[in-house]
């Protein structure tokens, strides 16, 4: 359905270099990155706001590089909505079916479509001004799909809203991809939201694609150092993969050794997942083949979870949940042991 071949986008002092993506009929795709990485000059290059430097983006199989915007036949919805003040609701999701001329009977069959399909009937006669964040979204919403675009692009579209009704909206977000199957690009910052919705992720840094792949891809099998650090593992080593002479393969690192499971050998990069390390006060019995023993160091606090940071050294950065912390009883300055699986270790 897009295609992204070899995109090049030059503005001001930002500049996209190479850009190749290919996202599937009826895909929801999402471009992961941090502020400034370049996802939000991507997507308005994708809707012909920004002239390529170089590339080409294709449509449905037709290349629309050089077409004008308005004849891509494609929908964005901004994080800050952009609804028009003066408008009712009912007016902003017809807004563009008006400007297209059509008939009376397509925007009553359109509008009584979306404000059911979105939950949005009763406000259909309010302002924008009259509505919270999660509505406004949903008007948003509306309004782009009014039209009926081949493609809906979304640009940091829960980023603006309170945690209930972030995952409010990201629930009627992929219950509305479910229905209606158009394919989606959607940029976000926010790595848990990129795993809840995305069929596959693009992780973008720097004005180009890191990597490319399933959530499991990226969750578990990150590429390099900068897409392991944005997705969370926290737990990154420099280091040097060997074969002992019992015939295990280990990383060694800071003056440890891991048992890892790699063909890989040589200067490399492991990572280990939080969730993937078990904490106790007393050693394991446990078929899994890393233990160490360390001093907790530092902790942080998240409400159903902690990060407890285990001086081995290295630090490792472990995952328990509340009840585990006090059940143990864990505080800073005690002792313990961390035990992980070698296949828990990633090499790259």
């Amino acid at each position: 359905m897009i295609q992204v071949k070899n995109l090049s986008v030059d503005i001001s002092d930002f500049t996209l270099r190479d850009i190749n993506l290919n996202v599937e009929p009826g895909e929801y795709f999402i471009i992961l990155g941090p502020t400034g990485a370049g996802k939000t000059v991507l997507l308005e290059s994708i809707t012909g706001l920004y002239p390529l430097k170089s590339g080409e983006i294709w449509l449905g199989g037709k290349e629309v590089s050089r077409i004008e915007p308005e004849k891509r036949n494609i929908s964005i919805v901004y994080q800050d909505h952009v609804l028009f003040p003066h408008l009712s609701v009912k007016e902003n999701i017809l807004f563009g079916l008006r400007v297209r001329r059509q008939h009376q009977e397509e925007l009553t069959n359109v509008l009584n479509w979306l404000s059911d399909l979105l939950g949005i009937t009763h406000l259909l006669e309010r302002k924008p001004d009259t509505l919270s964040g999660g509505e406004r979204q949903k008007v948003a919403l509306a309004r782009a799909l009014s039209i009926r675009p081949q493609v809906l692009l979304l640009d940091e579209p829960l980023s603006a809203l309170d945690p209930e009704t972030r995952e409010d909206v990201q629930k009627e977000l992929r219950q509305l991809h479910n229905q209606m199957r158009i394919t989606t690009i959607h940029v976000t910052h926010d790595f848990e939201e990129a795993i809840a919705l995305g069929d596959h992720i693009a992780v973008l840094g720097e004005g180009k694609i890191k990597q490319v792949g399933t959530p499991e891809e990226i969750f578990s099998q990150p590429n390099s150092e900068f897409v392991a650090r944005f997705a969370m593992v926290r737990n990154i080593f420099t280091g040097e993969v060997i074969e002992r002479d019992d015939g295990s393969t280990v990383f060694s690192s800071q003056g440890i050794d891991l048992i890892v499971v790699t063909d890989l050998r040589g200067n490399l990069h492991a990572s280990v997942r939080p969730e993937d390390i078990l904490i106790s006060p007393e050693p394991l019995l446990s078929s899994a083949r890393n233990s160490f023993c360390g001093t907790i160091t530092y902790i942080v606090n998240r409400g159903a979870t902690l990060y407890f940071t285990v001086k081995v050294p290295p630090d490792f950065i472990c995952l328990v949940t509340r009840r585990s912390f006090e059940e143990m009883g864990l505080a800073i300055g005690h002792k313990v042991y961390i035990t992980f699986k070698a296949s828990a270790v990633h090499v790259f």
